[in-house]
Formats: structure tokens, C-alpha cells, sequence
């Protein structure tokens, strides 16, 4: 099921960016070298376990109509121990998601990434990304930065503006027309800079100057608004950079943290997927495999978009990223604890 499900992901995505990665200047060799293979890991890992779950009704559903598990009963084995079997095999793709999941799902991003940048964005994206990024962030629990458009190759940006408050109060802003990135220094280089200052009697202060250089607790890079910045750290490094950007009291936090807690719950999903299709489809039912299936199929689709909705209502602070991970194994591992038992005990 895997292996026709990424195939297929495959297949489809090269024809429709063929004519892109032509035109960057690559070909399809690469992409299928350089590309494709990193990418599979990432359609793998998420398909898992949908793919078992299908895999186990389909498989299970064939035993039933065989009567081959009335005979496995009927010998004398009882339904725990003819679970076994499915448990182990579940727990050992389980444990590798796990690993996948946490160190090399994060490495295979970074190879995805270098390559998708370079030759499969079209030209307005790849704009975009590396010269017209827009930032607006909040750098520490008092300080803001928000810049125009900034080049990530030439480490320039435009309208540039910082700001610092005391509590809601602003007690300083700087504004500049322009700026360079100094990354040997570590300083923002200002041009055509004016800078407010709000002194203790209320009154301002301001001064003009042409060239100014100034440090601050972020890089540019670090505080771009990479929509992918999460998926391409291990568990151990996005574990220290949730805890930077709680410090820096970045308003972003609970969409990393949603990144967390689904590679550490997601592995469950397996588990808690094999139990149930066992448990849907060990017992005739009129429609046979096809009924199974499509059960199968609509349970899944019902996972996936309970999945989605948590983490929309976790990024929108609605509930935390930790019970939004876990909500949907807490509700069809419930399902599932209740069908296994009927069905374990019927």
C-alpha cells in the first residue's frame, strides 16, 4: 500500500513540474536523485498509518471471509492471543515512525529543501523567497522588528522599523529607509536612520543619522517568516528553539510546538489504527471486503480531518498544541478500546 501510494504521489508530482524543472536548468534524473527521494520519506512517514490501516482491513477482512478466524477461535485460541501478532508488528513500524519522525524526516527536509528552492519554484515564488521577504517579529518580550522587504542573497532590506516599549508604553523607535546585514559583526548596518526616544518626562527626543549600526538578540535569518523553519530541526534542536522563541515571546511558538507534539504522537496513530481495523474487520458483515473498505476508507478520512482541524484550532490558541496532538488518539483510541472488547468478547 505504501509503496503504490508514493509511487503514484511520485508519478503525479513529476508530471506536473516537469516543465519547471526544466526550465530552472535541471532535469528529471535530478529531480528524481536529488528530490524525490527525500520527499518519499516525508509521503511515507505521513501515509503510514492510513496505509496500514487499509492494509490490515483488507488482510483481515480476507481471513473473515475465509473463515479462517472462526477456525483460529474455534481451535481454541482466543482472540487476545490471535491479536498478538498485530500488536508486535504495529509496535515495530510504531517505534520506527518514531525515529523517522524525530531525526531523519528532518534531515531529508534539509535535502528536499536545497533542491526545491533552487529548481521547482516558478519565478514570482522564488522572488519571494529570496528577495522579498516581509518580516514582523517580535524579537524579545519588549522588542519588535518589522522590515519591508528584505534579500536573503545580498542580505538587504528596505524600511526598516524597531521598536521597544515598557510594558504598552513605546519608549523607543528607530526607522531607516535601508539597511545591510553584517553577519561578521553581527550588526544591522542603518542607512538614512531616524531615531525616537521617549525620555522619563514624556517628552521626545530625536536624532538623524546617516549611517548607524546597531546589535540585536536576533539575525534576520533567524527571525524570517520560514513557513517550513520547524520541519527541517531534529526533535532535540526544535525542543531548544521553542524555548528561544518563548523567551523572545515570538507569537509563533504554538505552531512549533504543534510540529512537536505530532512527531511524538503521530507514532500511536498505528497502534491505535491496527487494533481498530482488526476490530472492524474480524466479524462478517453483509458487503464483505468491499463494506470493510469503505468504512475503512471513511474512518480515515475522518482521522486526517480531525488531525488537520486540531492543529488549525491549536495555531488559532484555541486549545494547547499538546492536547491538539493527542485528541485524536484519545478519541479513536476510545473508539477503538470499545470495539476491540465487544468484538474480543463477542
Amino acid at each position: 500500500m505504501v509503496l503504490i501510494l508514493s509511487t503514484i504521489a511520485v508519478i503525479v508530482d513529476l508530471s506536473q513540474k516537469l516543465g519547471r524543472i526544466d526550465d530552472s536548468g535541471s532535469t528529471a534524473i535530478e529531480a528524481l536523485i536529488q528530490f524525490y527521494p527525500f520527499w518519499v520519506i516525508w509521503i511515507i512517514n505521513t501515509f503510514l498509518p492510513i496505509a496500514v490501516f487499509i492494509t490490515v482491513i483488507y488482510f483481515t477482512s480476507r481471513l473473515t471471509m475465509q473463515t479462517e478466524i472462526v477456525g483460529i477461535l474455534s481451535g481454541g485460541i482466543s482472540f487476545y492471543r490471535f491479536t498478538l501478532p498485530y500488536i508486535w508488528v504495529a509496535l515495530f513500524l510504531a517505534i520506527s515512525a518514531m525515529f523517522v519522525h524525530n531525526i531523519m524526516l528532518p534531515w531529508a527536509n534539509i535535502k528536499k529543501n536545497q533542491y526545491q528552492y533552487v529548481y521547482m519554484l516558478n519565478n514570482t515564488d522564488k522572488e519571494e523567497y529570496y528577495k522579498k521577504q516581509r518580516i514582523g517579529s517580535q524579537i524579545s518580550p519588549n522588542e519588535f522588528i518589522f522590515i519591508d522587504s528584505y534579500d536573503r542573497i545580498d542580505k538587504l532590506g528596505n524600511a526598516f522599523t524597531y521598536q521597544r516599549f515598557d510594558s504598552v508604553v513605546l519608549k523607543q523607535q528607530i526607522l531607516a529607509s535601508t539597511f545591510e546585514w553584517n553577519s561578521k559583526d553581527s550588526l544591522y548596518l542603518l542607512r538614512n536612520a531616524y531615531l525616537r526616544t521617549i525620555l522619563p518626562d514624556n517628552t521626545e527626543k530625536l536624532d538623524y543619522q546617516a549611517n548607524y549600526s546597531m546589535k540585536l538578540p536576533a539575525t534576520p535569518d533567524e527571525i524570517l517568516p520560514e513557513e517550513y523553519v520547524a520541519e527541517t530541526m531534529n526533535t532535540f534542536e526544535l525542543s531548544s528553539f521553542i524555548q528561544k522563541q518563548k523567551s523572545k515571546g515570538s507569537a509563533n511558538v504554538n505552531t512549533y510546538q504543534n510540529e512537536l507534539n505530532m512527531r511524538l504522537s503521530n507514532p500511536f496513530s498505528t497502534i491505535i489504527l491496527t487494533l481498530l481495523a482488526l476490530s472492524l474487520s474480524s466479524k462478517k458483515r453483509r458487503g464483505g471486503i468491499g463494506a470493510n473498505l469503505a468504512i475503512g476508507v471513511s474512518l480515515a478520512f475522518v482521522y486526517i480531518f480531525f488531525t488537520q482541524t486540531t492543529s488549525t484550532f491549536s495555531e488559532k490558541g484555541y486549545v494547547t498544541p499538546l492536547l491538539a496532538a493527542w485528541i485524536p488518539n484519545i478519541v479513536f483510541g476510545t473508539l477503538t478500546l470499545i470495539l476491540y472488547l465487544r468484538r474480543a468478547n463477542s
